[in-house]
């Protein structure tokens, strides 16, 4: 019992301090657990009441990343770009960009709760590994073009995030139930 409790501590710790703010986006109190603390995650398994928790902060990032890419999206295709709508979101979405891979520690999947996020995830975490960081660069891109303000490069890195995105979306994201 001791052991488990001591488990239990150190996990809570690892959790406490590897999670980061999102000053940056509508979710400022989203806490998004770094790379140690879903290796800490991984090594001790979370409690259901712990993967939830993570499975909510989860859906907040990626529902943070979407209304920044449809504000970004939106703003591109007016008759008149809105550059600094356009550099707020690629700001929000590049803020949040490296943390996504951490976002899916072991024992967050469905069978824990409600997700889109499919097994897969845990069953090719290499290649789930790769998508992430192809969609971290991407974002990474978007947001120094959207700083730049040229409009051609804008919606070229802006065609290339939205790549990544469908790639892990189309392996790794069950549709969405009505």
């Amino acid at each position: 019992m001791r052991v488990v409790k001591t488990a239990f501590a150190l996990c809570a710790i690892a959790l406490l301090a590897g999670c980061k703010a999102q000053p940056d986006t509508n979710q400022a109190n989203m806490v998004v657990p770094s790379a140690e603390t879903q290796k800490s995650a991984s090594a001790a398994p979370v409690t259901k009441e712990q993967a939830l928790t993570l499975m909510k902060q989860r859906h907040e990032g990626m529902e943070a990343i979407g209304d920044a890419t449809k504000k970004a999206h939106n703003a591109l295709e007016a008759s008149s770009p809105d550059l600094a709508a356009i550099k707020d979101a690629a700001a929000k979405i590049d803020a949040i960009a490296p943390k996504v891979q951490g976002l899916f520690p072991a024992g967050t999947g469905p069978d824990v709760g409600k997700t889109r996020a499919k097994p897969e995830i845990w069953q090719k975490p290499e290649d789930f590994a790769l998508k992430a960081h192809d969609f971290e660069t991407a974002a990474s891109q978007f947001d120094v073009a959207a700083k730049s303000g040229d409009a051609a490069q804008i919606k070229m890195t802006f065609e290339a995030l939205g790549k990544t995105c469908k790639a892990c979306h189309d392996l790794y994201r069950a549709p969405e139930k009505h």
